[in-house]
């Protein structure tokens, strides 16, 4: 069983099928899994057996993640509960952060984050995830022993396999399996894998030179077998001989290779080759590509299949290519040396507001069950075919095989500060897009971080009113997941970004969400205060609705703070204001909420007179499970006054009317 659900988890075409060589550091790793630790050949018992960790340690180009991929196949079967991938640098250099990683991991173990949880609870959950399961991690291109760290199972039934440039000091017992080139004839034999045996065959003293030449690194030998793939009528001897007579100043076989490939591409395919490093996370697709090089997607498509053919891209699950990360130093030189900066810039926003399109025809397909009034086919009509998506499905399935180069996207498009609107939008779309196809709730851990973008751009660019939707955003995530104090300063500081910003939507909201966190923390007076202030804005706006829930509200604050008289008063108000509103079921709700309190306030005579009214309006407004709720709470206040006949009545009413329903028979509180 395999848990990754990412693109970064999923099986990479290409390094596991084409791999060739590494028999005796194959024997190696499998003899590192029973090799004694350090603790014991010490004479010390650790104090808490981790999972094995195996390093494959060795240069870009070295061939280190296929050597893993390879290591995991042999040894899958005896690990019965998974294999689980996750990459530790972007093919561009950026290290992703743990938090991200951790994420990734417990997403493929179908465990749900915590939105805005930190660093240390989610490798706690991982780690508490992990602690009954036989599993293999392999962790890529690490760059620091603490990312590893926050990974590591604390139990010894699991595998770590991680490949990194160097040694993982401060990781206790790691014995690193340090690659260097291929031996001979595993090097002619993937150049025979690309070219052919015949070619091989012809000439194998050519194809020894070649390997020499390309140093043994699989990547350059790749790149030199692509490269001879395209010219079906070159010699061999001649590549190996141009290679040779390259300039010295060249970096390396591999920098030679990518020299060699590079210079022989048409103009336009240069081009696109330059701009491939703005690719988010190093993912790329045929929208992607026909962005940056402001070309047809059709054309984007069979350049990025060419790439793949010379080895200057690699094909990954669902229609993505992957951008080497061996390859990134050549190619963000070409980059910064032969593009103009206005070039670039103007490629990264056709990218963005591609992205964009997209992002916005998915949140569309999400509400096709629902496009009574055809307002869905009208947008679509007006989105060019190659933005649509089929149906939902493949609308879904895009949203979540994209997501990192997605979320990627944002974060670059945030950093670079000099697209503030259309990051501004890109974040909008995918929140809405992520919301509209997952719900609120399971996208939650992905919403968190994207809100604190929009909050970024906010407070570098002074927008108060968006800085205050960001942290009511943000606030109301919080709240969710148990953090109240966190809640309660982000709605203060919302609060002052809505006056700010003199939007009375943002400020009201923020007053009554400060009431509903010291409501949590049970301070009764603060949060009556606050719900009072809301109320005073509610009215002076004169907004109806807002004022009758805030009545709701101060009234269960005054309930459970023992003010029935307040609470009463609280009450009465509601209901009248749903009573103006002819909101019928509002009405009901509160003068079930004025029984409660009439009971609690030993006036059940008064109670019994408020249920029955409220029973009526429940009656006309269909709500069965209220009319239920209230038969109960009818009867037992008649069996508090002496009368168990009535009650028995209306028990029997309220089992009419929740019927053969389980799940109803449970009645709850009505209070909001």
């Amino acid at each position: 069983m395999n848990y990754a659900q990412h693109p970064e988890g999923r099986e990479r075409s290409g390094s596991v099928a084409d791999f060739v060589g590494r028999r005796r550091e194959l024997k190696e790793l499998r003899e590192d899994i029973a090799r004694t630790g350090l603790d014991t050949l010490s004479g010390r018992k650790a104090k808490a057996p981790r999972a094995r960790v195996l390093l494959v340690a060795g240069r870009p180009g070295s061939g280190r993640t296929a050597l893993a991929e390879a290591f995991v196949r042999e040894v899958g079967p005896q690990y019965p509960d998974g294999l689980l991938r996750v990459r530790l640098t972007e093919p561009g250099g950026e290290t992703v952060a743990t938090e991200r990683a951790v994420r990734t991991l417990l997403e493929g173990l179908g465990e749900r984050t915590p939105p805005g949880a930190g660093e240390d609870d989610l490798s706690a959950a991982l780690r508490d995830a992990l602690k009954n399961r036989r599993a293999i991690l392999l962790v890529d291109d690490a760059a620091d022993p603490q990312q590893v760290d926050a990974l590591l199972p604390d139990t010894p039934e699991c595998l770590v396999v991680v490949t990194a440039e160097g040694p993982l000091t401060g990781i206790p017992d790691v014995r690193p399996c340090t690659l260097g080139g291929l031996d001979p004839a595993s090097a002619v034999g993937l150049l025979a894998r690309i070219i052919g045996d015949t070619r091989v065959a012809v000439d194998p003293r050519a194809a020894e030179a070649l390997a020499e030449e390309c140093g043994g690194l699989p990547a350059a030998l790749t790149l030199a077998g692509g490269w001879l793939a395209a010219h079906p009528k070159a010699a061999v001897a001649d590549l190996a001989k141009q290679l040779h007579e390259m300039p010295p100043g060249t970096t390396g076989p591999l920098g030679r290779a990518f020299r060699l490939v590079y210079e022989s591409l048409p103009q336009p395919a240069r081009r696109t080759l330059h701009l491939l490093p703005l690719a988010p996370a190093g993912y790329l697709d045929s929208h992607t590509a026909s962005a940056l090089a402001g070309c047809s997607v059709a054309a984007a498509q069979s350049t990025l299949e060419d790439f793949a053919a010379l080895g200057l891209v690699r094909h990954a699950p669902d229609g993505l290519f992957l951008l080497p990360g061996c390859l990134a130093p050549f190619l963000q030189a070409l980059l910064e040396t032969k593009e103009r900066p206005a070039e670039v810039q103007l490629a990264r926003a056709r990218m963005l507001e591609r992205t964009v399109r997209l992002l916005t025809s998915c949140r569309a397909m999400a509400d096709t069950d629902e496009d009574d009034d055809g307002l869905l086919r009208e947008h679509l009509d007006g989105t060019p075919r190659a933005l649509r998506f089929p149906d939902r499905r493949a609308a879904a399935t895009w949203l979540d095989t994209r997501l990192p180069a997605l979320t990627s996207s944002a974060h670059l498009a945030v950093a670079d500060g000099g697209l503030d609107t259309l990051a501004r939008r890109l974040v909008s779309a995918l929140v809405r897009a992520l919301a509209g196809h997952r719900g609120t709730d399971a996208a939650a851990p992905e919403l968190y971080g994207l809100h604190r973008l929009v909050l970024d751009v906010a407070e570098r660019r002074g927008l108060h009113r968006e800085r205050a939707a960001a942290l009511l955003n943000l606030a109301d995530l919080d709240a969710e997941t148990g953090r109240t104090q966190e809640a309660l300063a982000r709605y203060r500081a919302a609060l002052g970004a809505g006056k700010a910003a003199k939007d009375p939507y943002a400020t009201g909201r923020a007053m009554e969400s400060v009431g509903g966190a010291y409501q949590e923390l049970a301070d009764w007076p603060r949060a009556s205060d606050w719900f009072g202030r809301a109320l005073a804005h509610a009215l002076a706006r004169g907004e109806r609705a807002d004022e009758a829930r805030l009545y709701g509200r101060l009234g269960n604050v005054h309930t459970y703070a023992g003010r029935y008289g307040e609470a009463l008063r609280s009450w009465r108000a509601a209901a009248a204001g749903y009573r103006r509103l002819a909101d019928v079921p509002g009405q009901a709700k509160a003068l079930s909420e004025m029984a409660r309190v009439q009971e609690y306030a030993g006036r059940p005579e008064e109670s019994l007179h408020t249920c029955r009214e409220a029973i009526e309006l429940a009656r006309r407004a269909g709500d069965q499970r209220l009319q239920a709720a209230l038969q109960v709470r009818l009867a037992d206040t008649l069996d508090r006054l002496g009368d168990p006949a009535a009650a028995r009545l209306h028990r029997s009413a309220a089992d009419r009317l929740l019927g053969d329903d389980p799940a109803a028979c449970e009645i709850r509180s009505v209070s909001d």
